[in-house]
């Protein structure tokens, strides 16, 4: 996909959509060819740090806290924050951990770590979601902007479906930074592939009450 064809298909995404009373997102949607979707080598499953970030919805952070030092530092920073006495009661709810499952980042106050491996670590480590352990909390704020615009993406719910969506950015966000973010997404996945940019049959973009529009050839 060349950023000249990205370009004029957010061109015409715009040209066709109308107008809304709350801002639109715009998604973008990748459909794959040659994949056996069912072995877990041909499966979709990676983390894509934007150059832009989307508003609400991107980047789900969720926070482990022991000390209440820490919890005073990272109040107001992540999307959860769970305190130490608070991590045995979570594993045991089935629909909250589903929920945090889905977090893009999950970190922790590195005296807790025990605490999250012991009660957590069965439901999260197979996941790959086993949360960053924060020994410096001076250089956390970088690391917090940084993951606030990073997504998921994946095939990897339901029955493995042969295409990808995410969003990538809003309808009031100017057509370079809806561009940047598409293509970071885009090339991310394409080489996550077996046979790259063979495998990707085709790309849309498109608002979320608009029709998607074609993205060029394949490239």
């Amino acid at each position: 996909m060349k950023k000249s064809e990205a370009i004029e298909a957010v061109k015409k995404m715009r040209e066709n959509s109308k107008a809304r009373k709350f801002s639109q997102s715009v998604e973008l949607m990748i459909n794959f060819t040659g994949l056996d979707m069912k072995k877990p080598q041909n499966q979709v499953n990676v983390k894509v740090e934007l150059p832009n970030s989307t508003g609400k919805g991107s980047g789900k952070i969720c926070i482990f806290t022991k000390t209440d030092a820490f919890a005073t530092q990272v109040k107001g920073k992540a999307d959860l924050i769970v305190s130490e006495k608070e991590i045995e009661a979570l594993s045991k709810n089935k629909s909250k951990m589903a929920e945090l499952i889905n977090f893009d980042a999950l970190f922790a106050e590195g005296a807790v770590m025990l605490t999250v491996a012991k009660f957590l670590g069965q439901q999260l480590a197979p996941k790959g979601k086993m949360p960053k352990p924060v020994m410096n909390i001076a250089n956390f704020a970088e690391t917090l902007a940084k993951a606030k615009t990073q997504v998921t993406i994946s095939n990897k719910k339901g029955k493995f479906m042969p295409v990808v969506h995410s969003m990538i950015g809003k309808e009031d966000m100017t057509d370079e930074q809806i561009i940047d973010n598409m293509m970071v997404v885009y090339e991310t996945v394409r080489d996550s592939l077996p046979q790259k940019k063979q495998n990707i049959k085709s790309v849309f973009v498109k608002m979320t009450m608009g029709p998607p529009m074609r993205i060029g050839e394949v490239q």
